[in-house]
C-alpha cells in the first residue's frame, strides 16, 4: 500500500503540476467561444497547461537499426503512406501526445492519449485549411482535447470531432493507425523510419511518466461512465460508427495470427490478431462490386495476414499486395486500440465481441 501511494504522489506530481479543482481557465479556454458540444462543468485542467505538454512538428526520423532506445515489446502506432513507412512509439508519445507530420500525400496529426491509451492519425486539412494540433492541457473523460492552432478549436479525440470554438462539430478525417510491438513492425517492414528521440526536448524516453498506471485498475480522472465486465486497462480494438462501438479482445483469437467473422450494423468484417504479435485490425469482407471474400490467415509472412479464395493476399493495411486485386484496399471502419474504460466512458452502450 505504500509503494502505491508513493507511486501516486509521484505521478501527481508530474499530471497535476499547478492543477486546481478548476474545470477550464481562461488561459485554456481562450477561443473566443464559451459554447461546448460536451458538459464544460466535465472539461477538466490536466495540470501542465496549454501546451505544457508539448505536440512535435516536422519530427526527426531515424532507421529502425538506429532506433538502440526501443525494446521489443515497446508499443508503436505504424502509418503508410505509399512506400513512406513510419513508426510512432509510445515511448515518445507518452511525453509529446500529438505528432504533426508530413507524407508526399498528406499532413498527418499523430493524436495518442497515455491516459486511455488511444491513438489514431488526423488529417491535418481542416476546410481545406492546413494547420498543426497542439495539446490544450484539458480532458474530458480522462480523454486528451487537442486544439488546432488555425482557429484554436478544442476537439475530442474519442469523439472524433471538434466540440468547442469557431469548428464546434466539425468532424475529424481520420486514418487508422496500426498498434503493435516494435518487434512485430520492425519485422514486417525492417526498411521502416521511426521517431528519433531528438525532439528538441529534454525528456528520458525511457522512462513511462506515469508509474504503474498501464497495470493497476485505478483512474486518475473522473469518467462519466463505468463498466465493470472488464479490466479497466485491458487493451482492446474498438471499432466506432457514430454511436455504434464494438470492442474486440486479444483472448478471441489464438497466439498464432487467426481470425474471426462477425456483422457488425450492416458490416460483414473479418479482424486478425494475434496475441502473440500484439495487433488487431478488422476489414470489411464486402468489396465495392459486391464480392464477398472468404479468408485464410496467412502465419509467418508478415506484412501479409490474409489470402482468399481468388487467390489475392492482403497485408495488416489491408491492401493487396499480390493476386488479381493487387493494389485495391480492402474498407475499414474508424477502429483504435485503447484502454477498456475509455470506450466504455464514451460509448455506454458498447458491445463486445462474444466468440
Amino acid at each position: 500500500m505504500i509503494r502505491f501511494i508513493l507511486s501516486l504522489l509521484t505521478l501527481s506530481a508530474f499530471v497535476f503540476q499547478g492543477c486546481t479543482d478548476d474545470t477550464i481557465n481562461d488561459n485554456q479556454g481562450g477561443n473566443g467561444n464559451d459554447t461546448w458540444l460536451i458538459p464544460v462543468d466535465q472539461v477538466l485542467d490536466g495540470g501542465p497547461g496549454k501546451d505544457g505538454i508539448p505536440s512535435l512538428q516536422n519530427p526527426e526520423f531515424i532507421n529502425a537499426g538506429e532506433a538502440t532506445y526501443l525494446e521489443d515489446d515497446d508499443l508503436v502506432l505504424g502509418f503508410i503512406d505509399g512506400e513512406d513507412i513510419r513508426a510512432y512509439p509510445h515511448p515518445i508519445l507518452d511525453w509529446h501526445e500529438i505528432v504533426n507530420d508530413d507524407f508526399d500525400n498528406l499532413s498527418l496529426a499523430v493524436i495518442y492519449c497515455p491516459l486511455t491509451g488511444t491513438g489514431i492519425g488526423w488529417d491535418r486539412f481542416v476546410n481545406e485549411t492546413k494547420t498543426t494540433f497542439g495539446v490544450s492541457g484539458l480532458l474530458y473523460n480522462a480523454n486528451v482535447i487537442p486544439y488546432d492552432r488555425e482557429t484554436d478549436s478544442n476537439w475530442s479525440q474519442l469523439l472524433l470531432k471538434s466540440v468547442n470554438g469557431q469548428l464546434a462539430g466539425t468532424p475529424a478525417h481520420s486514418y487508422n493507425l496500426l498498434e503493435t510491438t516494435w518487434g512485430t513492425w520492425k519485422n514486417s517492414y525492417p526498411s521502416t523510419k521511426v521517431l528519433s528521440t531528438n525532439t528538441g526536448y529534454n525528456r528520458n524516453y525511457n522512462r513511462y511518466p506515469y508509474g504503474n498506471y498501464k497495470t493497476n485498475n485505478d483512474l486518475i480522472f473522473p469518467v462519466n461512465n463505468t463498466d465493470d465486465r472488464l479490466h479497466k486497462k485491458e487493451r482492446v480494438l474498438a471499432l466506432i460508427h457514430d454511436e455504434s462501438v464494438r470492442a474486440y479482445r486479444f483472448e478471441s483469437f489464438e497466439s498464432s495470427l487467426s481470425l474471426i467473422y462477425d456483422e457488425f450494423l450492416t458490416e460483414k468484417l473479418v479482424i486478425v490478431g494475434s496475441e502473440n504479435l500484439n495487433f488487431m485490425v478488422a476489414f470489411n469482407r464486402e468489396l465495392a462490386d459486391g464480392t464477398l471474400l472468404e479468408f485464410e490467415s496467412v502465419q509467418d509472412e508478415l506484412p501479409v495476414v490474409l489470402s482468399d479464395q481468388e487467390g489475392n493476399q492482403w497485408d495488416v493495411f489491408g491492401r493487396a499486395i499480390s493476386g488479381p486485386r493487387e493494389g485495391e484496399q480492402l474498407q475499414q471502419l474508424t477502429q483504435m486500440m485503447g484502454y477498456w474504460f475509455s470506450f466504455a466512458a464514451f460509448y455506454p452502450g458498447i458491445s463486445i465481441y462474444d466468440f
